[in-house]
């Protein structure tokens, strides 16, 4: 893809695709604690539903069809290892879609709830094995249905900006350490990406909308399920484009809202907005499928005006359009030589739930609360290490799809925003669709090398050593230096 002084080419994918929309908000009344300072443990209303939109993507030829891939965007946080194996292995036999070309892409909203099997004893837990089933039977419907409905399809992409998402490593001066919240001076990728996704003969088929920004507008004090700002983003871009909108969440390890922690859905709702009205933007300056922009000479009027108009791209460009590639990129990224042992973390969790019970005996509020988050802490601790690969280092792999002139790049965990950033720098004439949090998040966070040391909470979390996310990004730059 390269522009000229008289051609402007814009990035476009030659596929088939199909998509599929379905409703997955649980039931009020279930388990729906996600922060440790909460003291609530049931959900109490709906702010806005939960969503999942399926997208079935395939190469154009039809003998090709085999290589049908599916991503589905789901309105949840995240679901840990074995209930996240047991949710793709449900969807890859309801669709007929194998495993390893199935991505769960959440949207991290934090006001679903944390949803997970090891809670079902807990109050409203004894509602979350029937909703987990009900949520594997729609995903695999969901699939079904998008790569039933697969046609010939054009994407073209655009990118934009939004200024929602701000650095959220704050040094509190005072405490004389960091905190997860607003960090004014720090930096913050504003990059949007968006995707029109139409039929051969323009209708529409969907909006995939590429941004990095913690849904974390709603926090402890909140009591009802919410998709957080990507409900009203959806409402916002499918009212003005009469499709789904197909949320990716970038890499925002280290972004969030300005204005979060917060407990009015007002505030989440005007998020959205704000996103959705810089898609619109976006998706107002893109070109007809299949065109570029040429200079068509001058024109004498009051002033010589230089004029261009749209036209058909050439047989070639077209044809790179339709390249298409499936390709795993793996990189060994070592532990950290100081990862707890489980049963160190079972102590500990145990410490903390003595503690909560003396703070309750001495009516200690505060005792309590901040005992239920150190719990809850540990309780997320030992279920990431009990299901860590033996060995010295984590075995990731990232999935890479090549789609015409855009490369789609599904990662496990939650990556710092200079992924995204090294990418895109590193290869301006793609355009790259970063997801992150894609069929979860086993290796936690991933911070850049700079960020160990500071005491953050996102390195505490983190099971990979000082220069994992580096290692990372120079297998995925090596890769894509090779395909592209």
């Amino acid at each position: 893809m390269v522009d000229t002084d008289t051609v402007v080419q814009f990035a476009q994918s030659l596929l088939r695709a199909g998509a599929a929309r379905g409703d997955i908000t649980p039931p009020v009344g279930i388990y729906h604690r996600m922060w440790g300072a909460a003291t609530h443990d049931r959900a109490t209303g709906v702010h806005r539903p939960l969503t999942a939109t399926a997208l079935a993507l395939a190469p154009l030829d039809p003998r090709r069809a085999d290589e049908t891939s599916v991503w589905l965007a789901v309105d949840h946080c995240l679901l840990w290892q074995s209930d996240m194996n047991g949710l793709l292995d449900a969807v890859s036999r309801d669709s007929g879609v194998p495993r390893s070309r199935i991505v769960i892409a959440f949207s991290h909203t934090h006001g679903a709830g944390l949803i997970g099997m090891e809670r079902k004893d807990l109050p409203g837990g004894e509602r979350i094995p029937e909703y987990l089933d009900r949520l594997a039977s729609e995903l695999g419907r969901l699939a079904r249905d998008a790569r039933d409905a697969m046609v010939d399809a054009r994407i073209v992409y655009g990118r934009g900006h939004c200024d929602l998402a701000a650095n959220r490593d704050y040094r509190d001066a005072e405490r004389g350490a960091y905190v997860c919240g607003y960090n004014p001076s720090g930096p913050a990728d504003d990059t949007l990406v968006v995707g029109r996704v139409t039929r051969a003969d323009g209708s529409p088929i969907a909006v995939v909308v590429n941004y990095a920004c913690h849904p974390t507008t709603l926090a402890w004090r909140n009591t009802v399920i919410s998709p957080d700002y990507p409900g009203a983003l959806r409402e916002v871009v499918e009212r003005e484009t009469g499709s789904p909108c197909f949320f990716i969440q970038g890499a925002s390890g280290d972004l969030g809202p300005r204005e979060n922690y917060v407990c009015d859905t007002a505030v989440a709702d005007r998020h959205g907005r704000r996103l959705g009205h810089s898609v619109v933007s976006v998706l107002e300056g893109l070109p007809p499928p299949a065109t570029a922009y040429h200079y068509r000479g001058a024109v004498v009027s009051g002033a010589t005006l230089g004029t261009w108009e749209y036209a058909p791209v050439a047989a070639e460009r077209a044809e790179e359009f339709a390249r298409w590639s499936l390709r795993e990129v793996s990189a060994r990224l070592p532990y950290r030589s100081d990862l707890p042992r489980i049963d160190d973390l079972e102590a500990e969790s145990a410490r903390w739930e003595r503690a909560e019970q003396d703070a309750s005996a001495r009516n200690d509020a505060v005792g309590v609360r901040d005992a239920r988050a150190m719990r809850e802490r540990a309780t997320r601790r030992i279920t990431r290490a009990a299901n860590l690969p033996p060995g010295d280092a984590y075995p990731f792999v990232a999935g890479v799809w090549r789609m015409g002139d855009a490369v789609w790049i599904a990662l496990n965990g939650e990556h710092y925003q200079i992924l995204q950033r090294r990418l895109r720098e590193a290869f301006p004439s793609r355009t790259i669709v970063v997801a992150t949090l894609a069929n979860g998040s086993n290796v936690w966070y991933l911070p850049d090398a700079g960020s160990y040391g500071k005491g953050l909470y996102q390195e505490e979390a983190s099971v990979v050593a000082r220069g994992g996310l580096e290692i990372l990004i120079a297998a995925l730059e090596n890769h894509l230096r090779a395909d592209l």
